[in-house]
Protein backbone atom coordinates (compact mmCIF):
# COMPACT_ATOMS: atom_id res chain seq x y z
CA UNK A 1 0.00 0.00 0.00
CA UNK A 2 1.93 3.05 -1.16
CA UNK A 3 1.28 6.41 1.17
CA UNK A 4 -0.55 9.17 -0.56
CA UNK A 5 0.36 11.67 2.09
CA UNK A 6 3.66 12.44 1.60
CA UNK A 7 5.90 15.72 2.69
CA UNK A 8 9.49 15.92 0.45
CA UNK A 9 8.85 12.42 -1.39
CA UNK A 10 8.36 10.80 2.36
CA UNK A 11 5.27 8.81 3.50
CA UNK A 12 4.19 10.76 6.65
CA UNK A 13 2.13 8.47 8.47
CA UNK A 14 5.04 5.76 8.96
CA UNK A 15 7.06 8.43 10.69
CA UNK A 16 4.22 10.05 12.78
CA UNK A 17 3.63 7.02 14.48
CA UNK A 18 6.89 6.50 15.85
CA UNK A 19 6.25 10.04 18.32
CA UNK A 20 3.32 7.82 20.28
CA UNK A 21 4.67 4.61 20.81
CA UNK A 22 8.23 6.22 22.44
CA UNK A 23 6.01 8.84 24.23
CA UNK A 24 3.48 5.51 25.41
CA UNK A 25 7.29 3.32 26.30
CA UNK A 26 8.34 6.40 28.05
CA UNK A 27 5.19 6.89 30.50
CA UNK A 28 5.47 2.90 31.08
CA UNK A 29 9.06 3.15 32.05
CA UNK A 30 8.38 6.28 34.00
CA UNK A 31 5.51 4.45 35.90
CA UNK A 32 7.65 1.59 36.51
CA UNK A 33 10.27 3.93 38.17
CA UNK A 34 7.25 5.89 40.43
CA UNK A 35 6.40 1.97 41.86
CA UNK A 36 9.59 1.00 42.31
CA UNK A 37 10.23 3.98 44.65
CA UNK A 38 11.50 7.14 42.25
CA UNK A 39 10.59 10.69 42.68
CA UNK A 40 6.89 11.14 42.34
CA UNK A 41 7.37 13.36 39.32
CA UNK A 42 7.92 10.48 37.07
CA UNK A 43 4.24 9.24 37.36
CA UNK A 44 2.98 13.03 36.68
CA UNK A 45 6.10 12.63 33.61
CA UNK A 46 3.93 9.62 32.44
CA UNK A 47 0.74 11.36 32.77
CA UNK A 48 1.65 13.84 30.55
CA UNK A 49 3.91 11.81 28.07
CA UNK A 50 0.43 9.54 27.75
CA UNK A 51 -1.15 13.28 26.96
CA UNK A 52 1.32 13.74 24.34
CA UNK A 53 0.78 10.04 23.11
CA UNK A 54 -2.81 10.56 22.60
CA UNK A 55 -2.07 13.56 20.64
CA UNK A 56 0.58 12.24 18.22
CA UNK A 57 -1.52 8.56 17.77
CA UNK A 58 -4.68 10.60 16.93
CA UNK A 59 -2.41 12.35 14.05
CA UNK A 60 -0.79 9.01 12.84
CA UNK A 61 -4.30 7.67 12.69
CA UNK A 62 -5.33 10.43 10.48
CA UNK A 63 -2.79 9.58 8.22
CA UNK A 64 -3.26 5.96 8.08
CA UNK A 65 -7.18 6.78 7.47
CA UNK A 66 -6.13 8.96 4.63
CA UNK A 67 -3.65 6.80 3.04
CA UNK A 68 -6.30 3.87 3.55
CA UNK A 69 -9.13 6.34 1.54
CA UNK A 70 -7.68 6.22 -1.64
CA UNK A 71 -6.82 2.56 -1.77
CA UNK A 72 -9.30 0.81 -4.17
CA UNK A 73 -12.29 -0.75 -2.56
CA UNK A 74 -12.03 -5.00 -2.11
CA UNK A 75 -8.40 -4.92 -2.41
CA UNK A 76 -6.51 -7.13 0.13
CA UNK A 77 -4.75 -3.29 0.45
CA UNK A 78 -8.14 -1.92 1.71
CA UNK A 79 -8.86 -4.46 4.17
CA UNK A 80 -5.00 -4.17 5.96
CA UNK A 81 -5.05 -0.62 5.83
CA UNK A 82 -8.94 -0.75 7.58
CA UNK A 83 -7.13 -3.19 9.77
CA UNK A 84 -4.75 -1.18 10.93
CA UNK A 85 -6.97 1.98 11.49
CA UNK A 86 -9.20 0.10 13.59
CA UNK A 87 -6.59 -1.57 16.01
CA UNK A 88 -5.02 2.34 15.74
CA UNK A 89 -8.18 3.34 17.20
CA UNK A 90 -8.51 0.50 19.60
CA UNK A 91 -5.25 1.48 21.14
CA UNK A 92 -5.72 5.13 21.31
CA UNK A 93 -9.08 4.07 22.97
CA UNK A 94 -6.97 2.24 25.69
CA UNK A 95 -4.82 4.89 26.83
CA UNK A 96 -7.42 7.42 26.56
CA UNK A 97 -9.39 5.63 28.80
CA UNK A 98 -6.10 4.91 31.27
CA UNK A 99 -5.91 9.05 31.17
CA UNK A 100 -9.07 9.26 32.54
CA UNK A 101 -8.31 7.09 34.98
CA UNK A 102 -5.30 8.47 36.05
CA UNK A 103 -7.04 11.98 36.36
CA UNK A 104 -9.02 11.12 39.56
CA UNK A 105 -5.67 10.16 41.75
CA UNK A 106 -4.71 13.91 42.87
CA UNK A 107 -0.41 13.11 42.16
CA UNK A 108 -1.56 11.74 38.35
CA UNK A 109 0.40 8.84 39.45
CA UNK A 110 -0.96 4.68 38.25
CA UNK A 111 -1.11 1.95 40.66
CA UNK A 112 -0.30 -1.38 39.65
CA UNK A 113 -3.58 -2.90 38.22
CA UNK A 114 -3.71 0.27 36.24
CA UNK A 115 0.10 -0.06 35.16
CA UNK A 116 -0.44 -3.69 33.98
CA UNK A 117 -3.33 -2.16 31.25
CA UNK A 118 -1.10 0.43 30.34
CA UNK A 119 1.77 -2.56 29.89
CA UNK A 120 -1.15 -4.66 27.44
CA UNK A 121 -2.13 -1.17 25.73
CA UNK A 122 1.99 -0.47 24.72
CA UNK A 123 2.19 -4.01 23.72
CA UNK A 124 -0.97 -3.74 21.54
CA UNK A 125 0.53 -0.31 19.85
CA UNK A 126 3.61 -2.22 19.44
CA UNK A 127 1.60 -5.24 17.61
CA UNK A 128 -0.27 -2.91 15.29
CA UNK A 129 2.27 -0.56 14.43
CA UNK A 130 4.54 -3.88 13.61
CA UNK A 131 1.55 -5.65 11.94
CA UNK A 132 0.87 -2.44 9.84
CA UNK A 133 4.13 -2.11 8.61
CA UNK A 134 3.86 -5.65 7.82
CA UNK A 135 1.29 -5.03 5.52
CA UNK A 136 2.24 -1.82 4.09
CA UNK A 137 5.17 -3.74 3.01
CA UNK A 138 3.37 -6.56 1.51
CA UNK A 139 0.81 -4.51 -0.83
CA UNK A 140 2.98 -2.23 -2.15
CA UNK A 141 3.19 -1.83 -6.02
CA UNK A 142 5.56 -4.41 -7.45
CA UNK A 143 6.75 -1.78 -9.45
CA UNK A 144 7.75 0.53 -6.27
CA UNK A 145 9.22 -2.04 -4.68
CA UNK A 146 11.77 -3.59 -7.68
CA UNK A 147 12.76 0.37 -7.99
CA UNK A 148 13.80 0.42 -4.16
CA UNK A 149 15.48 -2.64 -3.96
CA UNK A 150 17.38 -1.38 -7.12
CA UNK A 151 18.38 1.86 -5.00
CA UNK A 152 19.48 0.33 -1.93
CA UNK A 153 22.73 2.10 -0.30
CA UNK A 154 23.85 -1.33 1.38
Amino acid sequence: MESRLRIAGEAVQPVLVMFPLGLFAMAAIFDVADLLGAPQFLGALAYWNIVAGLVGGVLATVAGAIDTAYVAHGTAAKRAGVLRTLGSMGVLILFAVILILRMRTPDRVAGGGLLAVELLALAAAGFVAWHGSDLADRHRPAALARAQARHRWY
